[in-house]
C-alpha cells in the first residue's frame, strides 16, 4: 500500500527540541533572575524604609513622615557634617530608630556658649538656630574616633548628643544616611538636604 502524501494524517509527528529555543529559554531564565537579584539588592542597600518620630527634625521632616535610608554608603564612607542619619540610640535595638543630622565628626570639639553651637572654634552652619540648652556640650568636648555628635533641625524640641543619656553617637549604632523623604499629609516628597 502506498503512503499518502496528503489529506489528513492521524499520526503524531515527534517534535525535536531545538536548540535554538532551550538556549533562549534559558537566556530569559538568567536575564530574569539577574534582574530580580539586582532588584533586591538596590532594596535593601537604598530602599529600607523609616518613620521619622517626634517633630525634631521639622521643618524638613515632619512627625512620622516615611523616609528612605541608605544603608551602603557609610560601608564604603564616613558621616559627614550635615547628613542626616538613621541610628539606634546606644546601639539598643529595642529602641525606635533616631533620625537626626551630623553637625560635628571625630577629631571634632563641640561647645555650645552664649546659646551657639561651636565646631573646631566656629559658629556651626550645619545648625544655626539658638540653642538654649546645652547639656553636655555646656563644656568642650573632644569627639573621640568613631563618635559623631548629633543634633535636630529644631534642637529646642530634640533629645540629641546634648542629652547625657544619649551623648554622641557610635559610628556602628548608625544605619544609614537618610536620603529621600516620602509624601505625609503636606504631600511634600524629594531628596532630603
Amino acid at each position: 500500500m502506498a503512503k499518502r502524501t496528503e489529506g489528513l494524517s492521524f499520526y503524531r509527528r515527534k517534535k525535536k527540541i531545538n536548540s535554538k529555543h532551550v538556549k533562549e529559554i534559558f537566556s530569559w531564565i538568567i536575564s530574569i533572575l539577574i534582574v530580580v537579584f539586582a532588584a533586591c539588592a538596590l532594596v535593601m542597600l537604598y530602599g529600607m524604609t523609616s518613620n521619622v518620630v517626634g517633630i525634631s527634625m521639622e521643618p524638613g521632616l515632619k512627625n512620622e513622615q516615611g523616609i528612605l535610608v541608605d544603608r551602603f554608603k557609610y560601608v564604603l564612607g564616613k558621616p559627614k557634617a550635615g547628613d542626616i542619619v538613621l541610628f539606634l540610640p546606644n546601639g539598643n535595638e529595642n529602641a525606635y530608630y533616631y533620625t537626626k543630622r551630623v553637625v560635628a565628626v571625630p577629631g571634632d570639639t563641640v561647645v555650645i556658649k552664649n546659646a551657639r553651637l561651636y565646631v573646631n572654634g566656629e559658629v556651626s552652619t550645619v545648625i544655626e538656630q539658638y540653642i538654649y540648652e546645652a547639656g553636655i556640650a555646656e563644656n568642650e568636648l573632644v569627639l573621640e574616633t568613631g563618635q559623631y555628635f548629633v543634633m535636630g533641625d529644631a534642637p529646642s524640641d530634640s533629645e540629641d548628643s546634648r542629652s547625657s543619656g544619649l551623648g554622641p553617637v557610635d559610628l556602628e549604632d548608625i544605619v544609614g544616611r537618610v536620603w529621600f523623604k516620602l509624601p505625609c499629609e503636606d504631600g511634600k516628597m524629594g531628596f532630603v538636604k
